[in-house]
């Protein structure tokens, strides 16, 4: 219990997502105290699509939002329009299972955003609100990246780590993506991100919005 108490003096206005695949860890991550789950299948290869009944489970029982990731294979995140069709299916999946938004990420050959087909999928995902995920971090220029996501209606937050492995590596990257996005658009912090170092982030970055698979302690501390 002591290892938690720190979470208590977090101020207010940070939010805590914390990232998990199984019903349990979701379970757990709410009673420590995150605000919300991003859902995925798979973080052995950095996250895939988890199955709909794990999203009706996880939905219908917490008290928290569920985002869920969709991705349909691991990999690049260049997709062809038959894995898009399939991006689709996911996402009414997850919006019949009760997910609270969705989570995706697409990208062009040559690493820039795929503007056409972020927007066919944030069009379906609609009323829900979108995350861009991590594959902004490939972009040569995340700052930029920011700049074209703000023009699509719909995506509301933007997971990075400034284009580093960790978020203390790539804080000056996602101060300035936390410039840019400005009221617009969230940008949420992520990379390594945990309770010993969080507030220090928070003071690099300006980010208010924090990601991390141990963000609230180990959620699979036999695992």
């Amino acid at each position: 219990m002591v290892i938690f108490c720190s979470f208590l003096f977090l101020p207010k206005k940070m939010v805590l997502e914390a990232c998990v695949e199984t019903f349990e860890e979701a379970v757990l991550a709410e009673k420590r105290g995150a605000d919300r789950i991003e859902l995925c299948g798979n973080l052995q290869v950095g996250g895939l699509t988890p199955d709909a009944l794990l999203v009706l489970k996880t939905s219908s029982f917490l008290n928290i939002p569920v985002n869920v990731m969709i991705r349909p294979r691991e990999g690049n995140f260049i997709y062809s329009t038959e894995e898009i069709e399939t991006m689709k299916v996911q996402i009414n999946q997850a919006k019949e299972a009760g997910a609270a938004g969705l989570v995706f990420g697409l990208l062009t050959i040559d690493n820039q955003i795929d503007v056409p087909n972020t927007r066919k999928l944030v069009t379906c995902a609609s009323p829900l609100p979108v995350t861009f995920h991590k594959a902004i971090d490939l972009l040569s220029d995340p700052v930029e990246g920011v700049n074209v996501l703000k023009k699509i209606t719909g995506i509301r937050r933007i997971l990075t780590s400034g284009g580093k492995s960790t978020a203390v590596e790539g804080n000056t990257v996602i101060a300035d993506m936390v410039d840019a996005a400005g009221e617009d658009v969230a940008i949420i912090a992520a990379g390594k991100v945990n309770s010993d170092n969080i507030l220090k982030i928070k003071d690099l970055t300006g980010a208010e919005e924090f990601h991390g698979r141990r963000i609230v302690g180990d959620l699979n501390p036999t695992g």
